[in-house]
């Protein structure tokens, strides 16, 4: 009866539940505000100013980013930079079109056909070996020092990395989604237009990413070679006479558009692939 009475006196066990209203931690980052990329570039230009203001960083070593900022107005302003500018722009987003159109044309035959791949693949992996700054004695040979040499030199930069990250999508669109085709009775023309080029998208955007960089990384050492314009001209004659102000203004262009063009290819992705949810979308 003790026995019975002390078991009884245990008060029972409460199961307290969670707070429906709590919200579980984050698993992912939530999407960047617009213009939030741009933090890391201004903080740097930022703490460069303040470095030559006080003294630390000399105007004949570097200068300062207002001085580059007012050097680039005056140079507007004389007609002395926009030729310049055009005249690389011109050079790099020629090679950038033949470029991106050369590597999505040999990646669509590496990638949907065997001959094509036996044949293509191996070609484009030597090229990857192969610097481009190693071609150009080369390339002056054959097509002397003038403006098709440097569009062709950036063609070739530009090729691999649009090659590459295509064919891989190519190669690893799901099995499933090929049987479902076949089981469908696609012809080849519809399977490449409605299954191959869809899931090679994602692929050749971040290629395409890779290439706006790349044609303007390529040109500022091309417009080193005998040119009278350009970005790179005005910059190695800036060298000779000793003119940071203007050398820090080319690196500022180069900067303004590999960003704009690296913007301009995301707006376009996110409109193409508005149907696919990432981390941060």
């Amino acid at each position: 009866m003790n026995d019975m009475t002390r078991a009884t006196d245990i008060p029972p066990i409460r199961i307290v539940r969670g707070s429906t209203n709590k919200r579980p931690a984050a698993l992912v980052p939530s999407r960047l505000p617009r213009g939030a990329r741009l933090l890391g570039p201004l903080l740097v230009v930022a703490l460069w100013e303040a470095a030559s203001r006080v003294g630390l960083l000399s105007p004949y070593t570097l200068a300062a980013p207002s001085t580059a900022v007012a050097t680039a107005v005056e140079m507007t302003l004389d007609g002395t930079l926009l030729p310049h500018l055009a005249a690389s722009a011109g050079r790099a987003y020629a090679g950038l079109f033949l470029g991106v159109i050369a590597g999505l044309v040999l990646a669509l035959a590496a990638g949907l056909t065997r001959s094509g791949e036996a044949l293509i693949d191996g070609l484009v992996q030597v090229k990857r070996a192969i610097p481009t700054l190693a071609l150009i004695p080369l390339v002056i040979l054959w097509l002397g020092i003038g403006e098709a040499m440097k569009t062709f030199l950036i063609f070739t930069a530009v090729l691999v990395p649009v090659y590459i990250n295509t064919h891989a999508a190519l190669r690893g669109i799901d099995i499933g989604h090929v049987e479902l085709a076949r089981t469908l009775g696609l012809t080849r023309s519809e399977f490449i237009r409605k299954v191959a080029l869809p899931g090679a998208l994602p692929g050749f955007f971040v290629s395409l990413r890779l290439a706006v960089t790349l044609c303007w990384t390529a040109l500022v050492v091309l417009e080193l070679i005998n040119t009278q314009t350009g970005i790179g001209y005005l910059m190695n004659r800036a060298r000779d006479w000793g003119q940071t102000d203007i050398i820090v203004v080319g690196i500022f262009i180069y900067a303004a558009l590999g960003l704009l063009s690296d913007a301009a290819v995301r707006a376009v992705e996110a409109r193409f692939l508005s149907w696919r949810r990432s981390i941060g979308s």
